[in-house]
């Protein structure tokens, strides 16, 4: 071999083998994920098996099996079964677990039957963090990604699937009728085999078109009109590429703006975010511990009814107002180009006329108010590129203070979405990264979260690793 490094042979015996320790530097990951759990009240947290039975095998503690999970995640191993490999071969987890080797089965059925238990041992280490005041600044931005569900697209189905795939069976069954037609007047030219195939085709495609219309009848009945054959609780879901849906969830995150720790995380079903700035601001509130907290959320959470919601409740959210209308595309003047006097109750028009409050109509919703300018409007000479009506309506909601307030607070942070945007976004590209091009490995929705609380424990100590380092995180952890 020459002037190279020589290695050990391996068949060597040793009189004092070297300890798992020496194998195990002092600033790995692996000794905080020790000092973390075993911190930890596993009767209080309610984990199952906590208390062991005084009959049968004896159980894996808790802390073991919180282990292996905690050290996979960190690791980019989700898998039970990769696991299980893991823990009769990887030196580290031989170290974190006393050469213990459960079976992927038990590793399976722990993070199962677990579920709100891990939720709360991810709270438990957002709590270490507000401890270690790492939630200064009291702002946190909020966001929402998808991602894929164990469920196939072609297993999932809504109205217009449903409606789509009837329309291509039937289409297909008239073809190849046509076809079988064609081989009764021109038997000598169409061998036997072919025909009976064109048979069978028929058969099978009358068959997918009953259970075609079942699908359609229980997409019908379900209160959101979708059905999901593997994943029940999975929904198809849009995102902003065309032609990039998947079948999945929605995971809602709120993100320490300072040291971008996830302080709260949620995961739901429904495919936009217009329903929860609320339920995340209030999560988010909780886990910091602040009277007052400033929330960063882009155009997906405007919604005057949860912007409603946090007021008066120390809640700050800073959400860019929408226009859904395409006036602007058509060059008319949009509802910005009105501006509000709170003290006179009225709007100011682009040529400075005043637009005031109507009479309520009987067609009028409770909580709209219109405004408007009959005189005005008829002889003005803007009037083309303000409406196309008889006269110029300005709505306004009965609670609109509450938006003019919250943009107001969002002029006085120019750099709000910048913010928002570099906070929040890295940690979705983070998780996804770890997960790869794979799916969630569990079904419905309660599973999903256990799963998703654990990338999201994993990514929190990892990203308290590098801002503390390994060893004074231990220390913190222990005193």
């Amino acid at each position: 071999m020459g002037r190279f490094v020589q290695g050990e042979d391996r068949r060597q015996d040793f009189l004092l083998p070297a300890s798992l320790d020496d194998y195990v530097f002092e600033d790995s990951p692996v000794r905080v994920v020790e000092a973390f759990i075993d911190e930890l009240d596993f009767h209080a947290l309610g984990f199952a098996g906590a208390t062991p039975v005084e009959t049968g095998r004896p159980a894996y503690h808790p802390s073991t099996m919180l282990k292996i999970y905690l050290y996979g995640y960190l690791n980019r191993i989700q898998s039970s079964r990769r696991l299980e490999r893991e823990t009769q071969r990887n030196i580290e987890l031989m170290w974190l677990t006393g050469r213990l080797a459960p079976d992927f089965k038990t590793i399976a059925n722990f993070r199962r039957d677990n579920g709100a238990a891990i939720r709360a041992v991810c709270g438990q280490f957002v709590m270490l963090c507000r401890q270690l005041s790492l939630f200064g600044q009291a702002t946190v931005a909020i966001d929402g990604s998808k991602f894929k569900a164990v469920n196939n697209r072609d297993r999932n189905y809504t109205e217009h699937k449903a409606t789509k795939r009837i329309e291509q069976v039937e289409a297909s069954i008239e073809r190849y009728l046509a076809a079988l037609d064609r081989a009764d007047r021109e038997a000598s030219d169409v061998p036997q085999a072919r025909v009976e195939q064109i048979r069978d085709k028929i058969a099978g495609l009358r068959g997918q078109m009953r259970f075609l219309k079942e699908m359609a009848a229980q997409v019908e009945a379900t209160p959101d009109h979708q059905v999901s054959l593997t994943d029940p609780d999975a929904r198809s879901m849009n995102s902003s590429g065309r032609g990039t849906g998947i079948v999945g969830y929605n995971l809602q995150a709120a993100v320490d703006a300072q040291h971008h720790l996830i302080v709260a995380h949620e995961v739901v079903n429904e495919g936009n975010d217009r329903a929860q700035l609320a339920p995340m601001s209030q999560l988010a509130q909780a886990a910091i511990a602040e009277p007052e907290i400033t929330v960063l959320a882009d155009r997906g959470y405007m919604n005057g009814e949860q912007v409603l919601v946090c007021e008066g409740t120390g809640i700050l959210p800073c959400v860019p107002r929408t226009d859904t209308s395409g006036k602007a595309q058509r060059g008319l003047f949009t509802k910005a180009d009105f501006v509000y006097d709170a003290d006179h109750d009225h709007y100011t028009c682009p040529v400075g006329k005043h637009l005031t409050k109507a009479p309520a109509r009987s067609d009028h919703h409770g909580d709209i108010d219109h405004y408007r300018n009959l005189s005005a409007c008829q002889s003005c000479v803007l009037r083309p590129r303000c409406t196309t009506e008889y006269v110029k309506r300005v709505k306004r909601w009965k609670h609109e203070a509450v938006i003019d307030a919250m943009q107001k607070r969002l002029d006085l942070l120019p750099n709000a979405m910048g913010i928002r945007r570099r906070t929040v976004e890295h940690v979705f590209g983070t998780l996804k990264s770890w997960m790869g091009s794979t799916h969630f490995l569990t079904k419905t929705l309660k599973n999903v979260r256990t799963e998703m609380s654990l990338c999201v424990l994993a990514y929190n100590m990892k990203r308290m690793i590098q801002i503390m380092g390994a060893q004074p995180l231990i220390t913190a952890i222990r005193t």
